[in-house]
């Protein structure tokens, strides 16, 4: 095995086989578990994954430092996941785990990257979700989703995998179905759910990215650049651009959520 991790799994695990590509994980049947004292399961794998991935990024994590946070050897890894594609699968639909469903009485706070709740039942969740404002419900998702991500900066860059785990697929339907309700059908759905979808996961990555910068000093050289050269960026000077003090991140994204949200579907 390499070190990445990405080759040398044995052929013959359960549930195996030599398809490892993004997104298949979903579609094999998890093992059966055995008998040691401290079973080690997909659930653990996962969990030990997204500690990783906070600490160490994408690229940081690897099989063999996974097996060694678990206190196991790579081997037996494989008899749970494929490949370090695998992994990241699962990694990423229990990023979206955390993401609340709007429920009649929720309601959206001042501070959307706060940490809400929500059951291992992403179908009962989901059942029991949905208000009488499409658009509360669309804010709500989208604020918990925004939040999610900017805890785990690493989970942008993966999205566009693909994405076939229940947590994922519990809040993209009710995405389209709190757009349903608003009247959006057939391309005017598909393209109103990008829409919301690329404007959230850019407004993480590109804030992700930007918090990265944790040296008060950059980012003020930033905004001094900015107003040293006024004559030849007088819109972006006079607008506070990069500047935190004027507006925060948080109302900003409200804000340019429901610009996008005042789009009505098309007659």
């Amino acid at each position: 095995m390499d070190a990445s991790g990405l080759t040398g799994a044995p052929a013959d695990r359960p549930g195996g086989g030599p398809d490892g590509r993004a997104g298949t994980v979903w579609l094999r049947d998890e093992p059966a578990r055995n008998r040691r004292a401290t079973p080690l399961t997909r659930e653990r794998i996962v969990t030990a994954a997204v500690a990783l991935l906070d600490r160490h990024g994408v690229d940081g994590l690897t099989m063999r430092r996974l097996a060694e946070r678990l206190g196991v050897t790579p081997t037996a890894l494989y008899w749970h996941v494929t490949t370090k594609e695998d992994v990241l699968d699962l990694a990423v639909d229990q990023i979206f785990g955390e993401v609340p469903l709007p429920t009649e009485n929720a309601v959206v706070t001042d501070n959307p990257t706060e940490h809400a709740v929500v059951t291992d039942d992403p179908v009962g969740d989901l059942l029991a979700a949905g208000g009488a404002d499409w658009r509360d419900d669309v804010r709500t998702l989208t604020a918990g989703w925004r939040a999610a991500m900017l805890r785990h900066p690493w989970a942008p860059s993966l999205i566009g995998r693909p994405m076939l785990g229940p947590h994922v697929l519990a809040r993209t339907e009710f995405l389209q179905s709190a757009l349903v309700r608003a009247g959006f059908t057939g391309v005017h759905l598909v393209v109103m759910t990008r829409l919301v979808a690329n404007y959230v996961i850019g407004a993480a990555l590109t804030e992700a990215t930007w918090h990265q910068t944790n040296d008060p000093r950059v980012r003020a050289e930033a905004r001094r650049h900015l107003e040293t050269n006024a004559a030849a960026y007088p819109t972006l000077t006079a607008s506070g651009h990069l500047d935190d003090a004027q507006w925060s991140d948080d109302d900003l994204f409200l804000r340019g959520l429901d610009a996008i949200l005042a789009t009505g579907p098309v007659r």
